[in-house]
């Protein structure tokens, strides 16, 4: 039994209790198929047989929806893959781990390029612009969480206008299997989401309102940590459980100085575990080290109580692991005796 299967069940158990409706059947996509997306209309003339994708939420989309076989080549990872799926993209030509180059891209014949993050295609995208696809007959979907709500530039990870949902990733599935006609499998994969989230909601219900957090990414040498604006996947995490972010802007990932973060004094740190190597503190065990021996930060209450909490830097982004996120930081505040 995979890993969604097993799942799937649980899911089933959890929206009956809710008193959720079943999915209902979703009609077959006619060809061609067109869709406004991130300001763009893009046509799909038929379901796609090869694909690229540029990010690894987009990718593992893909997975779950059963369509591993049309994935021809994949770039921009985080961390490991779902569980469940390392065989599967044990397969896959991975073009890059980061930035794939706009030629190789085009060397595996794509008939669509799925996209997580304008930054690598967009207006300003560091691979293409999606025009430059689209001009060799190859259309580009991208994220709506990525650009919904988002102002995007080269000189930052962008500011959002609107507070992130889940609604976004929910978007992009329901987009997705659309595009190749899967739309009954779409459906199963949003319940299975929605019923994890209501499950972890549950879990921690009485420590609503009493617990307060910063969520790190990761920091550049001697500079200050990029952490969690208000609006992005985090905040959404946090509202979901109940949580006050200590960090109230609109940039997506804004620096803070731990100064600002002490005074701040949050209850938790949630620290983000990657195997992306970037910056010097992209690795939890550097980010631990810091917070034991930096002389601010290893005074701070959430360190000397041991409330640092590791969570994989792809439920920080806005993507299908965002509920994977408020379960394990759930898991984590139960844990440590903080609902009680």
């Amino acid at each position: 039994m995979t890993i969604l299967s097993s799942r799937r069940i649980v899911a089933g158990l959890v929206a009956l209790a809710a008193g959720f409706a079943a999915p209902a059947f979703a009609a077959e996509t006619a060809y061609p198929l067109t869709l406004e997306n991130c300001g763009r209309s893009i046509t799909i003339q038929k379901a796609p047989q090869r694909t690229v994708s540029i990010g690894q939420s987009s990718t593992e989309i893909l997975y779950l929806l059963g369509l591993s076989d049309r994935v021809a080549g994949t770039a921009l990872w985080v961390g490991p893959v779902l569980k469940g799926y390392e065989e599967v993209n044990a397969t896959i030509d991975r073009l890059a781990d980061n930035d794939p180059s706009f030629e190789s891209v085009l060397s595996k014949k794509p008939d669509i390029v799925t996209v997580q993050f304008q930054w690598q295609v967009g207006p300003e995208g560091v691979v293409a612009r999606p025009e430059q696809f689209e001009e060799l007959g190859v259309p580009v979907y991208t994220s709506p969480a990525d650009c919904v709500g988002k102002e995007n530039s080269a000189a930052s990870d962008g500011v959002r206008h609107q507070v992130f949902t889940m609604d976004l990733v929910y978007r992009e599935i329901r987009d997705l299997a659309a595009i190749y006609d899967v739309q009954d499998r779409g459906e199963e994969v949003v319940a299975d989401l929605k019923a994890r989230e209501a499950a972890a909601r549950e879990k921690i219900a009485a420590a609503r309102g009493r617990i307060s957090a910063v969520f790190w990414f990761s920091s550049a040498a001697d500079a200050d940590p990029y952490v969690a604006g208000r609006n992005g996947a985090p905040g959404y995490i946090m509202s979901a459980l109940g949580i006050d972010n200590i960090i109230k802007t609109d940039d997506e990932w804004p620096t803070v100085g731990w100064e600002t973060i002490a005074k701040a004094n949050p209850t938790v740190i949630v620290a983000g575990a990657m195997e992306r190597r970037r910056y010097p503190l992209d690795s939890l065990e550097a980010k631990r080290d810091f917070l034991k021996t930096d002389p601010v930060a290893r005074l701070m209450p959430a360190v000397t109580a041991g409330h640092v909490f590791a969570m994989d830097a792809q439920a920080m982004n806005p993507t299908i692991r965002t509920i994977e996120g408020i379960e394990t930081l759930a898991a984590d505040i139960d844990a440590a005796g903080l609902s009680r």
